[in-house]
């Protein structure tokens, strides 16, 4: 599954605005934002880079005052983390990630009090907005809320992949999250936030399931995510997402 994972973050990073192919490299640039959790680059599976590969990787980020980041499956590609430390890189985080399948999915459709949760797909602008905004506060500020999110959240929804939520009693968005589009028979949900008062009451079940659901009626034979923190973690697997592997997130600073 390893592999599977990694050749998803392959065609995720060539749906990018750009995407560069360098030395067993896939880097994907958006030049509407500098953020390096979106401008990032990727191994194909089993790539053996030489020094001059990554120094060639390194110049897309540099030549694009871009900091030289990588997210990938290890596993998949074993000689590339040696690869980049022989270059400088330094481990940024390293992130255990859950999978589901269409046998493994538990639906959800009701509250941590056993009250129903309505799930909804954002519509307008004010509520992709709103979903961006709640993001922004479930994740303590990370990243601020810009028109920037908001259009990235409508392209998602937009182009195959999924975005939904749930309506807080005064009308804006209590917790949600988002799903790319399936790719090698897979897909990728991020992002799962609930704000902090509404906690507790199976937000985060409620869309992350709906979301899964979703995938799979398009076709994707698996879904898969990244966790912080085992309370996620026991979110997810009620759902049906089981341990598979892990991702390292790996930089080059100046």
């Amino acid at each position: 599954m390893d592999t599977h994972v990694q050749s998803f973050a392959v065609a995720h990073l060539r749906r990018r605005p750009v995407a560069v192919e360098t030395g067993g490299f896939v880097a994907g640039f958006d030049p509407a934002t500098p953020s390096p959790y979106v401008n990032y680059a990727t191994p194909l599976p089993g790539a053996r880079p030489t020094p001059d590969d990554v120094r060639a990787l390194v110049g897309t980020f540099r030549e694009r005052g871009l900091l030289p980041r990588l997210e990938f499956a290890p596993d998949a590609a074993p000689a590339v983390e040696a690869a980049l430390r022989g270059a400088g890189f330094t481990v940024e985080e390293v992130h255990p990630y859950l999978v589901c399948t269409p046998a493994t999915l538990i639906p959800r459709s009701s509250g941590g009090g056993g009250t129903a949760l309505l799930v909804e797909t954002p519509v307008s602008e004010e509520e992709y907005a709103a979903v961006d905004a709640a993001l922004s506060e479930s994740f303590e500020g990370a990243f601020a809320p810009t028109a920037h999110g908001t259009a990235r959240l409508r392209r998602t929804q937009e182009s195959g992949g999924g975005v939904r939520f749930v309506r807080a009693p005064d009308g804006s968005c209590a917790g949600g999250a988002s799903c790319s589009a399936p790719a090698v028979g897979t897909a990728e949900l991020a992002g799962v936030g609930t704000r902090p008062a509404f906690r507790g009451r199976g937000i985060a079940g409620a869309v992350t399931a709906a979301l899964t659901g979703a995938m799979f009626g398009r076709g994707a034979e698996s879904v898969w995510l990244e966790f912080s923190g085992e309370g996620s973690r026991r979110v997810y697997e009620r759902v049906g997402y089981r341990p598979q592997g892990t991702r390292l997130y790996m930089r080059l600073e100046a």
